[in-house]
């Protein structure tokens, strides 16, 4: 089933249930009013918008469960999770790691290859996939990062990787902005990100796994995300190729020593393969290519007025979790 939320309903918005081709929604007040609620009691909620999603999908019907059908428009959605307990991002994809390091001359130390790579990212609040993405500076360097991003219910300190995987319950596309040229000096502190990693956005909706069908197989997605600049297209890397560490394995590092709420998100990072001719899914990352070939970037970062859209489709070509689609702009003195 496909999961959104309109924002309506104060910070964590109202809950709806959308179709399979994501062109008509309802409210799903019955079973609960924000989305984190029903992740909060998913062995009961789940059952009950699932049967609220084959109804809307298997019928005309223009209410369900007293609530009406309308049509979905994504300029109308927060983010799903308009807030959450907690969001990690990893970096799971090695060659994204590889190339980065090597246009410094560095090398990638060998635990990389057995121990993931996370940090604690913002969760107070996400853009919707229609919002902008709101930048004081240009001097910042300013960028997007294209992932794929899975949440889960209550999951147990210390739990294994086999066992992890059965508390992914949603995925979803996620923009995580960086800041790239803050980023140098916070690292240098060693204390880790904070101003370099500002609010992300997320799809339209969350689906829960069994959507993907045979896209999803050890615990990563098997499909590409297609990232578009300016309405040209920049990358579209396969996101279960080259990936380290599943969905599973990230989830359980997270949890190594501490449980995790229900609605807690984790990232999968930066897509990347090894194949360079499907692009990248951030402008670091092509901008390391031009250095390792010409001694130097060419590639700008994201100006005001920029656009950007993000978006996974199945092998038929239809939209799995809808598009992000922002304007980079400049923060106005009232925002």
């Amino acid at each position: 089933m496909k999961l959104g939320s309109l924002k309506q309903g104060g910070r964590d918005g109202t809950l709806i249930v959308a179709s399979r081709d994501l062109t008509r929604a309802v409210r799903a007040s019955d079973t609960a009013h924000t989305l984190q609620a029903a992740l909060e009691d998913w062995g009961n909620a789940a059952p009950r918008l699932n049967r609220v999603y084959e109804l809307l999908n298997d019928s005309h019907a223009q209410t369900i469960n007293g609530e009406e059908v309308f049509a979905l428009d994504p300029v109308a959605l927060a983010a799903p999770l308009p807030r959450a307990y907690e969001f990690v991002d990893g970096s799971a994809y090695l060659p994204h790691v590889e190339r980065v390091r090597r246009a410094r001359g560095a090398e990638v130390p060998q635990s990389f290859y057995t121990d993931p790579l996370m940090y604690q990212a913002v969760s107070a609040g996400f853009y919707g996939p229609r919002d902008p993405v709101l930048v004081s500076s240009e001097d910042y360097g300013i960028d997007l990062e294209a992932e794929v991003v899975v949440i889960t219910d209550d999951v147990p300190m210390a739990v294994t990787s086999q066992q992890a995987a059965a508390h992914i319950q949603l995925i979803g596309l996620i923009n995580d902005v960086s800041l790239r040229n803050l980023i140098p000096g916070e690292l240098a502190k060693g204390f880790g990100f904070l101003q370099s990693k500002p609010r992300s956005a997320l799809s339209p909706v969350f689906v829960t796994v069994d959507e993907l069908g045979p896209a999803w197989k050890d615990a990563k997605v098997h499909l590409p995300l297609r990232t578009q600049i300016n309405g040209a297209a920049f990358g579209a890397p396969e996101a279960g190729e080259d990936m380290q560490f599943s969905f599973a394995d990230l989830v359980a590092h997270a949890a190594k020593t501490r449980p995790l709420s229900a609605g807690t998100l984790v990232g999968s990072g930066t897509i990347a393969n090894q194949d360079e001719s499907r692009g990248a899914s951030c402008l670091a990352e092509r901008r390391t290519l031009e250095t390792i070939a010409n001694g130097k970037p060419s590639t700008p970062f994201l100006k005001f007025g920029d656009s950007l859209r993000i978006e996974m489709l199945d092998r038929a070509g239809h939209s799995i979790f809808g598009a992000i689609e922002q304007t980079v702009r400049r923060l106005a003195a009232t925002e």
